[in-house]
């Protein structure tokens, strides 16, 4: 008798021990039962339920599912639609054992369920008799800070701003991943010396890109509404969620593993060199000579017949730029270095170099270079329209920007910007987006030209120091023109003040206001503050306009100019929310403003 009596126990330690490992591999968060009559319990819908279940425990145990899988079985009312989907970040043996557990746990959880979700912190597994299957799905919604009911208590808006601005650009790095790609994405956000922000997004992956991020907008709308100012929080809809809280509750070493590796160094033979030839290891599968993009200084004398004046199309931060004709008629653009110009010869080859590596429609593409004696010349392709100063600033050339001008003007810079930030395989900080380094070709299509200050930043690099601070005041954030901290968020300020410039017509750095404005910037946030937002518009542009279209950049470019770098959007965001309608941004705060010295540049 005790015999059985000590098995009972035994037995009983044992099923407690199997139920407490099962629940560690599912930590249970949430669930929604819709049920059915009770008469529906042993009809043919819970039959094809039962095999569904199994269906999506078996396949989770597959290692080619990427995390998500989706299956239906039955027909007509009796026809059951089910997935699952788990964390982005975690393994598959983790994703196996939350599923199969998860398959057990919402039988008990909805006994009588005809549509059900249940929702744990590793993955989520749900059913419907509709289908569900690439349909954003936003209800039941569930938002609560879990045990994060601590304020944060220094800074609260600042964090809060914190928060919207990493979970913006989650939304639109996890919407753009490529079909068949987990629609995942982490941040980590520094909020002060010893406290980081770190946030997470998802969204099934068979949604398409706007349907992600139009699930994941709405997600954001809801962080303020349960987690305002506290140190963590969660909304989790059926088709996307979005996690933050102070500590690294995500596994980070196993994102960097899932993000493709640099590709390797081009392996070149050694062969005896050419005279004056350095060879310049391309990104890609390319070898660029300087060889082969070099002119002799007499070809660009003949092709600008002697830097005429006559051929001359402006002056840029380090010379002059001049129109000239190859003898096989082809048409260039001739950048002429100033001899006393601060761009030595590194700055010089650090131009060539970058931009024959770039290939992009919104970037001005480099045909060669010439370096002789003093002369410094670099040969871009000729772009018919001058640059974007050259109408924008003129009285009688403004009228020819209208509104859908001027808006495929700003999208464009933007993914220019967005292809060197992120898209070029280096993160390139270009340093001095002005009006004058945007050209525009045939078609009014903007190129971003002049990368003489561009900076390369290596892998996982985030923000660099000079002692020399170089660019245009007015276009410069303040953290770099004090302290010469730079990195892609000063181009994003930069960008900013661009789009605050095209929608007003107004040159920053000559801008003087009446009334209290100092600068452009100030100008444009105080109408903003008082609603008045559309009085900065162009008077050129009357009634030509969409006003949607036009309160949103002027929100953008404010976004841009915050004071705060972590503040601003990223630019993977800005391109989203140019191209779409449901993107929820964060109000702007007043921006940062600092005197300008007189000499601009």
């Amino acid at each position: 008798m005790n015999s059985l009596k000590y098995y009972v126990i035994l037995l009983s330690l044992l099923t407690l021990a199997i139920i407490t490992l099962a629940q560690e591999d599912a930590n249970y968060l949430h669930h929604n039962c819709q049920n059915a009559s009770t008469s529906a319990i042993n009809s043919t819908y819970r039959v094809n339920l039962n095999l569904l279940l199994s269906s999506l425990a078996s396949n989770a145990t597959r290692n080619n599912t990427n995390g998500f899988y989706n299956t239906s079985f039955g027909q007509n009312t009796d026809q059951v639609y089910g997935l699952f989907i788990c964390r982005g970040d975690l393994s598959n043996t983790v994703c196996r054992n939350c599923v199969t557990f998860a398959t057990e746990d919402i039988v008990h959880r909805c006994p009588i369920g005809i549509a059900s979700i249940v929702y744990y912190d590793e993955c989520i597994l749900r059913y419907s008799n509709v289908n569900i299957f690439s349909k954003v799905d936003q209800s039941p919604s569930f938002s609560f800070s879990l045990l994060n009911t601590q304020n944060i208590t220094t800074e609260p808006q600042r964090f809060n701003n914190l928060v919207g601005a990493a979970a913006n650009d989650l939304a639109a790095r996890a919407a753009s991943a490529p079909p068949g790609a987990k629609k995942f994405a982490v941040n980590k956000t520094s909020f002060n010396a010893f406290q980081n922000i770190y946030s997470l997004a998802q969204c099934t992956p068979d949604l398409s890109s706007s349907d992600c991020n139009r699930c994941l907008s709405a997600a954001i709308a809801g962080l303020p509404n349960c987690c305002s100012s506290k140190i963590g929080g969660r909304v989790l809809f059926p088709s996307c969620y979005i996690h933050y809280e102070i500590t690294e509750f995500y596994n980070a070493t196993a994102v960097a593993a899932e993000s493709p590796p640099p590709p390797p160094p081009p392996v070149v033979l050694p062969s005896p060199p050419p005279p004056r030839s350095v060879t310049i290891p391309e990104v890609g599968d390319e070898i660029t000579t300087e060889e082969s993009l070099q002119f002799d200084l007499s070809t660009i004398e003949a092709a600008t017949n002697n830097f005429s004046a006559d051929n001359k199309l402006g002056e840029g931060g380090f010379g002059e730029v001049y129109r000239g004709t190859l003898p096989n008629g082809q048409q260039i653009a001739v950048k002429r270095l100033s001899r006393n110009s601060g761009q030595g010869a590194a700055e010089f080859k650090n131009e060539v170099v970058l931009v024959a590596k770039l290939q992009h429609r919104n970037l001005a593409r480099v045909q060669g270079f010439c370096l002789e004696g003093e002369e410094k010349i670099i040969v871009y392709e000729f772009v018919c329209n001058k640059s974007l100063d050259y109408f924008l600033f003129d009285p009688e050339r403004q009228g020819l920007l209208d509104w859908s001008r001027r808006y495929k003007i700003i999208g464009g810079i933007a993914l220019g910007i967005l292809y060197l930030h992120e898209d070029s395989r280096l993160r390139i900080i270009h340093r001095d987006l002005k009006a004058s380094n945007i050209l525009l070709d045939g078609d009014m299509n903007p190129k971003i030209s002049d990368f003489g200050m561009a900076r390369i930043f290596v892998v996982d690099q985030s923000q660099a120091s000079t002692i020399r601070i170089v660019g245009t005041y007015g276009y410069m954030s303040p953290e770099y023109a004090m302290h010469g901290r730079f990195s892609v968020k000063s181009d994003v300020y930069s960008f900013g003040v661009l789009i605050l410039e095209i929608i007003t017509g107004k040159k920053n750095s000559s801008f003087y206001q009446t009334g209290g404005a100092a600068d452009l910037v100030s100008y444009v946030w105080k109408h903003w503050r008082d609603g008045t937002q559309l009085e900065v518009l162009d008077p050129t542009l009357t009634d030509t306009y969409s006003r949607n279209e036009v309160i949103r950049c002027i929100h953008v470019g404010l976004l841009c100019v915050q004071e705060d770098p972590a503040i601003r959007p990223a630019m993977a965001t800005i391109v989203l929310t140019l191209n779409s309608n449901s993107v929820t941004l964060p109000s702007p705060q007043e921006p940062a403003f600092f005197i300008q010295p007189e000499n601009k540049n």
